[in-house]
């Protein structure tokens, strides 16, 4: 079975690791699973076609002329044909449209997996989304991550038969050398946290809030300190933010790090304050790794905390809540060490990328082994 990934990367985050994590945990002895990435100017980060496994298969790479490059599914029907690829699988609403009239053209079987939906964006952008929504009406299967994603899609016209609910997971593989020994390392009550987060520097991720909870934090707690690791339009907002702050000194802009698992691991909290996810990949890997995570209750969020069990929650949007929660977690460390060992018992559980491979594995074959892809193969 040959299956072509087909992503175009906007940076190293959650769809980018996803992709990676399916490949690692592929079995290479039934499948060759391909990647094709597209490449739109020097300055778009490509790490997921250079940390590609070579035993999942090939790295191809589209160029594209501007931003959305029809010429591109030329490109991708050649890769197709060259590579004999049964089954492409897109990442994002560019990749679906291109992959769709590219699976149409080549004649194969197409199956995309939303990784969520981005709100407070240009019309250009939202123009773009929805037409990336209208063509997963004619693909073969849409596989989101999370219940909240499976109801949105119902809501946008997919059909029941179309959709194939998966949950999410995670690379426990590659975190295996980071996980912390719990309880967590030994720090007193009231010594303050470091406080992190990973993900990208836009609107949806609500970061304006994160900032000023830990403001509050650091009022109480002045040793506390935030990283944030990550790129994103609306950095030099936050900066210009966290520089008004009494806390200024204790904040830090890390950009992109190739470490960033390495950085985690040294978190005492993690802290997620989106108003829209699907199931947040940064917050499973927090949980993995042994970090206590405080997040917004939204949905996809909710399927992974419950409220001082697997973490902490407050309302969407009531930073001052969240400050509270993380005030609590500096003065209580045997809370964070309760509520980080049953984390990371539940993404141990539930949340592995080897079970979510497994479940594309079994789809992938059920589309194969259709009686209109059957005949097609056999024709072949």
């Amino acid at each position: 079975m040959r299956v072509l990934q087909f992503i175009t990367p906007s940076g190293f985050y959650g769809a980018e690791r996803w992709v990676l994590a399916l490949a690692n945990n592929l079995p290479s002895a039934d499948m060759v699973c391909d990647l094709a990435v597209t490449e739109e100017g020097p300055a778009q980060d490509l790490s997921v076609a250079r940390l590609y496994p070579h035993s999942a298969g090939l790295v191809h790479y589209v160029s594209m002329k501007g931003r959305f490059d029809f010429g591109a599914v030329t490109k991708l029907v050649e890769i197709i044909k060259s590579r004999n690829i049964d089954i492409i699988h897109t990442h994002g609403y560019k990749s679906d449209i291109l992959g769709l009239l590219a699976a149409r053209k080549a004649g194969i079987k197409i199956v995309s997996t939303p990784h969520g939906f981005s709100n407070n964006v240009g019309w250009k952008l939202r123009l773009f989304i929805r037409l990336g929504l209208f063509a997963l009406k004619f693909f073969d299967k849409v596989a989101p991550l999370s219940e909240q994603l499976v109801f949105d899609l119902k809501r946008y016209g997919i059909k029941d038969k179309q959709l194939h609910f998966i949950e999410n997971g995670v690379d426990l593989t590659e975190l295996a050398p980071y996980r912390k020994t719990i309880p967590a390392k030994d720090f007193s009550a009231g010594s303050g946290l470091h406080l992190g987060y990973i993900g990208q520097l836009i609107p949806r991720k609500g970061l304006a809030d994160l900032l000023q909870a830990f403001n509050l934090l650091w009022q109480r707690f002045p040793d506390s300190k935030l990283t944030l690791i990550g790129e994103g339009s609306q950095r030099s907002e936050l900066e210009a933010l966290a520089k008004t702050l009494p806390a200024a000194s204790a904040i830090s802009f890390l950009g992109f790090r190739g470490d960033r698992i390495v950085l985690l691991k040294d978190f005492d909290a993690f802290a997620l304050t989106s108003s829209l996810e699907g199931i947040p990949r940064c917050l499973m890997e927090a949980m993995a790794v042994g970090v206590p995570v405080v997040a917004y209750d939204i949905p996809g969020v909710d399927q992974l905390i419950t409220h001082e069990s697997t973490g902490l929650l407050a309302p969407l949007g009531d930073w001052q809540q969240l400050a509270n929660h993380l005030i609590r977690l500096a003065a209580e460390p045997e809370l964070a060490n309760k509520i980080s060992l049953a984390a990371r018992q539940l993404v141990d559980q539930r949340f592995s990328a080897a079970r979510m491979a497994a479940e594309y594995q079994q789809l992938f074959l059920e589309l194969l082994q259709s009686p209109k892809a059957a005949a097609t193969l056999e024709h072949d």
